[in-house]
């Protein structure tokens, strides 16, 4: 088996399929404690099985993210693909230009590969952050600008201005969101897709049965109820149906011989559109397993199945591409 490749940035990056999320490395209250030595093994296990993609942020964990991904990449820095996100409290011209120095410094980088705009602001015109990024292009200190959280209206308003290198979007079986408006338009404006939490932050490894099983910090989005403590919502979720849908997944992956989560991750891979999936891991075991979708090819009867089994939460939770607000920050 071979990593398979896709470009972004208008064809200008060549990135692995599988792009190693750097968020649950952090050990925060969402993701439980992390020993930092599983985390730098799961860094060397993704170079190591051909994954050149990875994906951080300057809020993960306030710079340890970025801090603990340079430190394990070492001397391969040169070799592979570094997206980071600059938050959406720093996209005026000053903020953002200080945040990307921080964010170099954490890196131990002279550049970042991709820097996303992690969140739309709703303050600071868009035309000021991208005058900025390109200022940021200029000096050598970011390569591409990307977009995180644009829904169809936030990407018609940047696209006169630039053309993203990517828009990274919260997709998977269990939240097919952006299947309604946003894919449709980043397809439309050929800006490749890269999809976060494509494994629903754990719920498609088949590591939770129920929803009792799944931690506050876990259970803070729009599928489950709003009596969750760490929910920012005010639905009744559907935690029944997901995970019905989550079991329906399960037999159907021991019928194919696959592991779920590399079953999960190559759907996501057949989909018009998708560049790549950023998928978490927090020990070298994880990491080599999500690698391993990306050379697997679905049988067309198995993705048609997998549609099917998840179509009626999809339609249940409807076009709001926001994981965890009612009142959508998409627009």
């Amino acid at each position: 088996m071979a990593m398979q490749y896709r470009t972004i940035a208008n064809g200008q990056l060549r990135v692995s399929t599988i792009c190693l999320g750097c968020w649950a490395m952090v050990g925060d209250e969402t993701w439980g404690p992390q020993d930092e030595a599983d985390a730098v093994a799961a860094i060397r296990a993704a170079v190591e099985a051909g994954v050149n993609f990875f994906d951080t942020a300057e809020g993960y964990g306030a710079g340890y993210s970025e801090r603990l991904l340079g430190q394990a990449l070492g001397a391969d820095r040169g070799r592979v693909v570094i997206a980071s996100k600059v938050s959406g409290s720093h996209l005026g011209a000053k903020d953002l230009a200080a945040a990307c120095e921080r964010s170099l410094a954490n890196l131990g980088s002279d550049y970042i590969d991709v820097y996303y705009i992690h969140w739309p602001s709703r303050r600071v015109p868009l035309e000021e952050t991208v005058r900025a990024m390109e200022s940021l292009i200029s000096s050598g200190k970011v390569r591409h600008i990307g977009v995180s959280n644009f829904g169809a209206a936030d990407l018609a308003d940047i696209l006169p201005l630039t053309v993203p290198a990517a828009d990274q979007l919260p997709y998977s079986l269990l939240w097919r969101a952006i299947e309604f408006e946003v894919l449709p338009a980043c397809r439309s404006a050929r800006v490749p897709v890269t999809c976060y939490s494509p494994l629903m932050q754990g719920l498609l490894t088949g590591k939770f049965r129920s929803p009792d099983d799944v931690p506050d910090g876990r259970a803070r989005t729009r599928l489950f109820s709003r009596r969750r403590p760490q929910a920012r919502h005010g639905e009744d979720g559907a935690e029944a149906q997901t995970f019905q849908a989550v079991a329906a997944i399960a037999q159907l992956a021991r019928q194919a011989g696959l592991d779920m989560a590399a079953m999960s991750l190559a759907w996501l891979l057949a989909q018009e559109g998708v560049a790549a999936v950023v998928a978490g891991a927090r020990n070298a075991e994880q990491a080599r397993r999500n690698a391993a979708a990306g050379d697997l090819a679905l049988r067309l009867d198995i993705a048609v199945r997998l549609e099917e089994i998840t179509r009626p939460l999809r339609d249940r939770m409807g076009a709001n591409a926001d994981m965890w607000q009612s009142r959508s920050r998409f627009r």
